[in-house]
């Protein structure tokens, strides 16, 4: 019997537990048994954005009226009818919230491979790829909750930040970032941080909730920490760029209404705040424009060449890493659970914003 947690697609609140009993494999495929993974507001934007961005046809329910909400971390292989994926390997990637997964390896290379389930053969390949452990210079076991919880949300930093650069940050002297707590915030703050010095590099601004400006401001990689109900008070006479986490309307007006049309560029991201979520349409300003990570990917491959591309991004996340994980001021405790009561609870927790800023969760079903 396996077991699969899943929520309402229209009520992201509304949760349930399926099971239903282990199929026999196929030629071909392998069954992996699922944890540690991290489960984080990143994964609420997932919820949030399931039928916009296809999240949700990844890992089908069999109920059109569910979904099942993706989250990144670790498996390790229990049955293989795959050649080339072995029992007892391991292997980072793209898994459901549950106990296990099947899936149909093709393209097997000493790095990992990649799911070639036909109902996934249209989605974004990025998200299909599984990375061997034993062949991932990334990889250190003492580092695996660092890596389910940060590594995909790092990427997802590093590549705003990248295109961003790539368009001379539009002219803006100030990045703004909202949600500035939440660990994508802070990896790309971390990233147009380390261009300080150079011309062109832009100040970071971070808006926060009241009761993590000061968590924020600890991290240091924000130039200024402002709460949300402060963000008319900042100078707005210098163009600006508004990087959206949070996904919140009032918000969203509030910096469109306050900057204008001395906002060069507005990107959103995120759903932080997912019920609190609209649209840009008669905003003063630029019309927010969503930011999808794979097609940075796809230009930077083009012109970099995937091991280009690795090597970049492998700098900056030993870079973050060593940040993070500072003796002396980490920015980032880990917290673990296992089991059904624990999923439901960290999932609670961030649906009502109940997890610390400095906290991570990770999780095994």
């Amino acid at each position: 019997m396996t077991t699969m947690f899943t929520v309402g697609r229209d009520d992201l609140r509304r949760i349930a537990w399926r099971e239903h009993a282990a199929s026999p494999l196929g030629p071909g495929q392998a069954r992996l048994r699922i944890g540690p993974f991290a489960l984080t507001s990143n994964n609420v934007t997932y919820g949030a954005f399931g039928e916009a961005m296809h999240y949700w046809d990844f890992f089908p329910t069999g109920d059109s009226a569910s979904g099942c909400i993706p989250v990144w971390g670790f498996a390790t292989v229990s049955e293989s009818l795959a050649e080339g994926v072995d029992v007892g390997e391991r292997f980072y990637g793209y898994w459901p919230i549950a106990g296990e997964a099947v899936v149909a390896p093709v393209r097997i290379v000493d790095e990992g491979f990649v799911d070639g389930a036909a109902h996934r053969a249209n989605l974004p390949p990025v998200y299909n790829r599984y990375l061997r452990c034993t062949s991932d210079p990334e990889y250190r076991v003492e580092h695996e909750a660092l890596i389910a919880l940060l590594r995909p949300l790092f990427i997802t930093s590093f590549l705003i930040d990248d295109f961003l650069a790539d368009n001379a940050f539009f002219g803006a002297s100030t990045v703004l970032v909202a949600s500035a707590s939440s660990k994508t915030a802070y990896g790309l703050a971390f990233c147009v941080a380390r261009r300080r010095g150079s011309p062109g590099a832009p100040a970071v601004v971070g808006l926060t909730s009241p009761k993590n400006v000061a968590f924020t401001e600890r991290l240091g990689c924000y130039d200024r920490v402002v709460a949300y109900g402060d963000v008319t008070t900042l100078p707005a006479d210098a163009r600006a760029v508004y990087v959206d986490m949070s996904g919140d309307a009032a918000l969203r007006a509030a910096v469109h209404g306050h900057w204008r049309d001395a906002l060069a560029y507005s990107c959103s991201v995120g759903g932080t705040h997912w019920e609190s979520l609209g649209g840009g349409k008669g905003l003063p300003g630029p019309r927010p424009t969503l930011f999808f990570a794979p097609d940075q990917i796809k230009k930077r491959i083009a012109e970099w060449g995937a091991h280009g591309l690795q090597q970049r991004l492998a700098s900056a996340w030993s870079a973050f890493v060593a940040a993070v994980g500072d003796a002396e001021r980490p920015w980032l405790r880990v917290v673990a659970g296992s089991g059904r009561e624990a999923v439901e609870r960290t999932y609670a927790d961030l649906l009502d914003g109940r997890v610390a800023a400095d906290e991570g969760r990770v999780l095994t079903v």
